[in-house]
């Protein structure tokens, strides 16, 4: 669908240059002189390279919607993760780049997660908003650090390092933010 220049918006993923990009981050710029534009900060959505392009209002862009499937993660195997669609039950294997590198480490088997499809492509993985693990290392409390507000560092099952307040001890069940790693609550189970 062709959208106007000036209706770009982060999120979206356009055509441009025959690859497929998505909107990052943009500016509306009115220069004193001359017709206003929109600065986008694009990356491309197979190769993840950048690219800053300008659009007038008056330029007609290509507006691309992506699919999205429910899967479930089923297993790693080395680098090349597998997930099965929940509806027609076939198999699809991704790579840590398509995952990104930063959310392979919250897998977790039997996890249910998006897969966004461009004409039945895989692109990219979006999962759940939350997770939850073990805390395997928690660092001891000082004594009156819980006068105040503060947090203390603990190790993830998965490996990953967060902050968690003080009462949290090795062996607790945690919820923890997908997206930066940080420590929501206590889990309820």
């Amino acid at each position: 669908m062709k959208i106007e220049g000036n209706t770009i918006r982060p999120g979206m993923v356009i055509e441009h240059q025959n690859r497929l990009w998505r909107v990052i981050k943009i500016a509306h710029t009115q220069p004193g002189k001359g017709g206003a534009y929109t600065q986008a900060e694009l990356k491309d959505i197979r190769s993840g390279t950048k690219l800053n392009e300008r659009f007038r209002s008056s330029e007609k862009v290509e507006r691309t919607s992506l699919e999205q499937r429910n899967y479930q993660f089923l297993f790693a195997d080395d680098d090349m993760y597998t997930f099965m669609d929940n509806e027609t039950y076939e198999q699809v294997t991704l790579n840590a780049d398509n995952i990104g590198a930063d959310q392979v480490p919250y897998l977790q088997d039997g996890m249910q997660v998006n897969i966004e499809l461009h004409e039945a492509e895989p692109l990219g993985v979006a999962l759940p908003d939350t997770v939850v693990l073990e805390i395997v290392e928690a660092d001891a409390v000082i004594k009156g650090q819980t006068a105040s507000s503060s947090f203390k560092p603990a190790m993830l099952e998965n490996g990953i390092r967060t902050q968690v307040p003080p009462h949290i001890e090795a062996g607790t069940r945690v919820v923890i933010n997908t997206t930066d790693g940080s420590y929501v609550e206590r889990a309820k189970d």
